[in-house]
């Protein structure tokens, strides 16, 4: 049986998702889907790889087999914007293979490809058009894409475009719209501006929640080692040694760092790549389908690349760097234990990085399982078993001590 009928989609739509193996919805489909063919505005919040782009995707797509005439020139009927190039490609694929035969048309615009070449392919208009601000604004700019003709607008991930500094590109895009859409705001966490967005954007949208805003998928197993900085690149080889072909992703801080990580990987003997925003769209997109292929198993990345991976045989994510925004974490780890798989996040903290690691655990709601290193001052200890009351760790480190290098 297939239950995404009972939601309200069409049998059409229903039997493809069938050819396509989807029968049962995930919670946020089952509550957003509903809602979002009603034709209300809606915010949702949900964790990373609970589907999240059908639960936008197939009501949009629904709704826009029902006009029975073609999108004007330059004009896009649905508006999807992403934060990243990596999300705005998995969205597509995503809605290409909902699409199937239907005549609709999808379209993606992202930096790092011709502008020319994108503007070529808005002359005829599109139903939905996928975006990352940066490269809508420059098309809106040249006068190769209109969007007074665009009736829904989606923000996909909208709180890591407000991490990324996109708020004034999606004031200025929303001044385009027509005031009367629908809009729907999808997000894994929920920090302070969006509630002001989401005033600003929405009209009386209905909220709908899968998950606390901050909870990471409950088949991810995590861990945390505290190590000196000069030591992480050894831990982690040893630890990707000892799980050998299965995929990993290790999230760097900086792009530079990154790239020397990867190729001291390489050196090493693993079949690493990586993706950064020094990286072309071109070479991004190889190291991901190398990934996505199995050639490459070990795939280190910068932030660029937190939400816009969904490769279910991730078997476990490294935060080589923990981040600065606390949330980016829970999207870090939502890279694993994707569509019902289990996974394992690692995670190391070097004497430099308490702050970092107090914050996640405050957005978490929960401590880490320490399996490495001894706690570095500064961090909150674990309640203590008689009192129940926490105290700091007074020592830097335990544990033997280092040898020294001979002369």
């Amino acid at each position: 049986m297939n239950y995404f009928a009972e939601l309200g989609l069409s049998d059409r739509l229903a039997a493809r998702l069938a050819e396509i193996g989807l029968t049962d919805p995930t919670p946020i489909q089952s509550k957003a889907i509903p809602r979002v063919l009603e034709g209300r505005d809606l915010m949702g919040l949900a964790q990373t790889g609970t589907g999240k782009t059908a639960a936008f995707g197939l009501p949009l797509i629904q709704m826009l087999n029902t006009v029975g005439e073609k999108p004007a020139p330059k004009s896009a009927r649905a508006l999807i914007l992403a934060p990243t190039r990596e999300l705005a490609r998995q969205i597509t694929e995503a809605l290409q293979s909902f699409i199937g035969k239907s005549h609709l048309k999808v379209a993606m615009v992202v930096g790092g490809a011709s502008l020319n070449a994108q503007a070529s392919r808005l002359l005829r208009g599109t139903d939905i058009l996928v975006a990352t601000p940066g490269r809508l604004i420059d098309l809106l700019d040249r006068r190769a894409v209109t969007l007074s003709e665009t009736r829904h607008l989606v923000l996909d991930e909208a709180d890591q475009m407000l991490d990324m500094g996109f708020i004034h590109a999606l004031r200025q895009i929303v001044k385009l719209l027509p005031t009367e859409r629908q809009t729907l705001l999808f997000s894994a966490t929920m920090p302070k501006l969006m509630a002001e967005i989401a005033d600003a954007y929405l009209t009386d949208p209905v909220r709908v929640q899968a998950a606390p805003p901050g909870k990471t998928a409950d088949k991810v197993t995590q861990e945390l080692h505290f190590v000196d900085k000069g030591e992480k690149v050894g831990l982690l080889k040893t630890m990707l040694a000892s799980h050998r072909g299965e995929r990993a992703i290790v999230f760097s801080r900086t792009k530079h760092g990154a790239e020397r990580l990867m190729k001291s990987l390489t050196a090493a003997g693993f079949d690493a790549g990586s993706i950064h925003g020094n990286k072309s769209q071109g070479q991004r997109d190889r190291a991901l389908d190398g990934f996505r292929e199995g050639k490459l198993t070990v795939l280190v990345a910068t932030d660029v690349a937190a939400r816009g991976i969904d490769i279910p045989e991730v078997r476990v994510v490294y935060n080589f760097d923990l981040p600065n925004v606390p949330e980016t974490y829970v999207h870090r780890i939502g890279r694993t234990a994707r569509a019902g798989a289990d996974g394992k996040a690692v995670a190391f903290c070097g004497q430099d990085e308490v702050k970092e690691l107090r914050a996640i655990e405050k957005v978490l709601g929960q401590r880490l399982h320490v399996a490495g290193g001894t706690p570095w001052m500064g961090h909150v200890a674990e309640e203590d078993k008689r009192g129940g009351a926490r105290r700091p760790q007074r020592n830097r480190r335990r544990g033997p001590p280092r040898q020294r290098k001979a002369a």
